[in-house]
């Protein structure tokens, strides 16, 4: 299983009204590293299926979120929880730092 696609009408259903942790991936087509970052996200989708939900939020396609959130680089990585955000951070990270940003959810 892949990261789920997800604009700014499905953002509230498909993030903050998750049951389960969601790991949120701010990016854009046209970002070097973001594309940097695609394999190592997919494979977090993969790997905790059940555990977390994996999305990744075109910020072209989904301004406002991307808005609410004040994404101003990308990629940025959200940990949401209970619609609440836990942890935060910027740019390209090994894929233990994101493995390690969403364990204690």
């Amino acid at each position: 299983m892949s990261a789920i696609a997800v604009n700014d009408a499905n953002f509230q259903s498909e993030v903050l009204e998750s049951d389960l942790p969601v790991l949120v991936d701010f990016w854009a087509p046209w970002c070097g590293p973001c594309k940097a970052m695609s394999p190592v996200v997919d494979a977090i989708a993969q790997e905790y299926a059940g555990n977390v939900k994996v999305v990744k939020v075109d910020v072209d396609e989904a301004p406002r979120a991307a808005a609410n959130y004040g994404v101003v680089s990308i990629p940025t990585f959200l940990v949401i929880q209970a619609g609440k955000v836990k942890n935060q951070f910027t740019g390209v990270r090994p894929k233990q730092a994101l493995v390690d940003a969403i364990k204690p959810y």
